[in-house]
């Protein structure tokens, strides 16, 4: 069975609408809750791909959350093992820091919807086509200013990148929530503790307004990663052996 490690950063924010396509697929999935002090996958090679959530936190403050850094290792050992990556919000940026991005706190919560762009990069990709023209929320702590190496395939209105793949293919980065639902919204408010956009309320009433077409770019958003990185492919993987003791001699 297809199995995928997913590390959460906080309470409010897990697969969401994501869950429900992957049990339709028969892809199991479990996660791991880094800010629960839960240990990251000892092993790549156990899981047939890796979902990185968004958060709270932007990747530059690994002197208050320092498992940031050992996620960076987590990322490094996935691609090592050539499992598929998928980043979400936090995760997209964790992703573009391991491609020598430029990060910048600011703007803190950057955090809104917009109209998806695909560039000329992204013309044959079929992400970038599942979601040319579709309205999409972008939701994480700072920036990221890609290596010029690297060409988005996606942008929001103002030409910003919102997605982008690295050049060996492995991974996928995305800026936007497909897993986002109008309930993890109103859970992330509740949240005790939790710093939230000043615009907040105005993205759980368009998250209302929009929920159906969200619904619907969630499905192509996830046939396409699972095209683009073959996550229906089940990888190999180690043996586990059975260690049957022959019972104790009593003569």
């Amino acid at each position: 069975m297809k199995h995928f490690a997913v590390v959460q950063h906080s309470y409010s924010e897990f697969l969401g609408i994501i869950e429900s396509q992957l049990e339709k697929r028969d892809i199991g999935f479990s996660y791991f809750r880094v800010f629960l002090n839960q240990e990251l996958p000892s092993s790549a090679l156990t899981f047939d791909a890796l979902f990185l959530l968004g958060g709270p936190m932007s990747p530059l403050e690994q002197d208050k959350y320092p498992w940031l850094e050992q996620e960076l290792q987590t990322i490094a050992a996935f691609r090592k093992a050539g499992r598929p990556i998928v980043g979400l919000g936090l995760g997209a940026l964790l992703i573009a820091q391991q491609e020598g991005a430029e990060l910048s706190l600011e703007p803190y919560h950057n955090a809104y919807f917009t109209t998806a762009h695909a560039t000329e990069a992204g013309r044959n990709d079929p992400l970038a086509q599942a979601v040319d023209g579709r309205q999409v929320m972008v939701w994480a702590a700072g920036t990221a200013q890609l290596p010029d190496a690297i060409e988005p395939l996606v942008v929001d209105d103002e030409g910003r990148w919102i997605a982008f793949r690295p050049n060996d293919g492995s991974a996928m980065a995305l800026l936007f929530r497909p897993e986002m639902k109008p309930g993890l919204i109103e859970d992330i408010l509740m949240e005790e503790d939790r710093e939230t956009p000043d615009n907040i309320g105005d993205l759980l009433a368009q998250a209302r307004e929009l929920w159906p077409e969200m619904q619907k770019t969630t499905d192509l958003v996830l046939v396409a990663l699972v095209q683009e990185l073959s996550l229906m492919s089940e990888k190999r993987k180690p043996r586990v052996f059975s260690l049957n003791l022959a019972p104790a001699d009593k003569s």
